[in-house]
């Protein structure tokens, strides 16, 4: 099969295949790039894989940097653009279910197709636009059909992260799982405990931002891969939850999804659990507080100094999950409460500690603290003007 149109990033990397062929190697696009161009949807990385040697394709292109040539792979710089070339390759015995003993350079495309996860993720494009199809992935695609290359057991024994990227291709493509596939990574979800958390973070992470989440949720839940997940354990009904947003919903951002996720766990301090999956401090804060949102607003409107606490986009994002719930939401008002306030932060507050002790006689301490926060308080309420003068009359008043 030929593509009648070769899409623009191909396009503007065809410049290096055809270096790569004039050195005397073979060279084409691959992965799933090549997928995405078959799909008709946005194509991210171009990834090309060659015969020549690393050394070789460093000395085929003037500007170069080692990215991981270990693996066999070199960063090309081809004007503002940059392209991962790699090595054809083959991968000795996997220690630990996520790496491979060694790496084996070849010079045959077909073996270095072999060792890779998916069907519809083993095409190669050449030059001229012709699909090389070797393991019937054109037919998946058709099918819609996602089927591990070759036997499927040894895929995932190799890497077991590749159980995850299924239920995750499966979250973005829509695809159903081929039985014997999804049978293989069902038996074998005890390895995901043998992988590091941040890679598996990111799969799940995909997944559930992907438009077709639920698809590939209910496939995890159905293998118990949840058992072999930081403090995941036993969660199936608390994961079922997640099915009661409104069918069409899908998540705008990470930290939603995982506060949609801890919202179904009925967790309700998020610091422990992302501790557990290794995420920065910083997403966990606003995991943190979509929660403390979610939690407010059950108990009615938020008041001023409730969105004073919160970014707004987080205050808009935990209310298009409420609406998700099926729960009565009020995103105007909402905003319109933010707008209101004169200020966001307490450090637009037109006085300080500093000048508190200096003109005041204020000592250092809890009660300089307690005033601050009342002044604050007073500011947001809408009772005090954030003015020198009138923060001056408010203090003379309470000496």
């Amino acid at each position: 099969m030929r593509l009648t149109q070769m899409p623009s990033e191909f396009q503007k990397a065809l410049p290096v295949l055809e270096k790569i062929k004039e050195a005397g190697f073979e060279a084409y696009f691959v992965g799933g790039s090549v997928r995405d161009a078959l799909l008709n949807r946005p194509i991210h990385d171009v990834d090309i894989a060659t015969s020549s040697y690393p050394e070789e394709t460093k000395q085929i292109f003037p500007r170069t940097a080692d990215i991981g040539i270990e693996h066999g792979t070199v960063l090309v710089l081809d004007g503002d653009e940059e392209y991962e070339v790699t090595t054809f390759r083959t991968e000795d015995v996997y220690v630990d279910y996520r790496r491979p003993s060694a790496v084996s350079f070849v010079r045959s495309l077909e073996e270095d197709l072999k060792r890779r996860d998916f069907t519809v993720n083993a095409f190669a494009l050449d030059d001229t636009g012709e699909i090389i199809d070797l393991f019937h992935g054109l037919e998946d695609l058709e099918n819609q059909v996602l089927r591990a290359v070759g036997v499927a057991s040894e895929r995932f024994n190799e890497d077991a992260l590749r159980i995850m990227r299924g239920f995750r291709f499966q979250a973005s493509l829509g695809f159903e799982l081929e039985s014997e596939t999804f049978k293989a990574m069902k038996t074998l979800t005890p390895l995901l405990e043998k992988i590091s958390v941040e890679r598996t973070f990111v799969e799940f992470d995909k997944l559930l931002l992907a438009p077709f989440w639920r698809r590939g949720l209910a496939s995890m839940i159905e293998s118990q891969a949840y058992d072999y997940l930081p403090d995941m354990a036993f969660s199936q009904d608390e994961l079922n939850r997640l099915f009661d947003l409104e069918t069409d919903f899908t998540f705008e951002s990470s930290e939603q999804a995982w506060a949609a996720l801890l919202w179904a766990l009925e967790i309700e301090n998020a610091q422990p659990f992302l501790k557990a999956w290794k995420t920065s401090r910083q997403f966990a804060k606003q995991v943190q507080d979509l929660l403390t949102i979610l939690a407010l607003r059950e108990k009615g409107e938020l008041s001023k100094r409730d969105c004073y606490r919160f970014d707004l986009d987080l205050l808009l994002q935990s209310e298009n999950l409420r609406q998700a719930q099926g729960k009565e939401v009020n995103p105007q008002a909402i905003t319109e409460t933010y707008q209101s306030l004169t200020i966001h932060d307490k450090k637009e507050i037109q006085i300080n500690g500093g000048i508190l002790i200096k003109e005041y006689g204020y000592q250092p301490g809890p009660d300089l603290g307690e005033i601050l926060t009342e002044i604050e308080y007073a500011i947001v309420d809408g009772e005090l003007e954030n003015d020198r003068q009138a923060i001056h009359a408010y203090l003379r008043e309470k000496k």
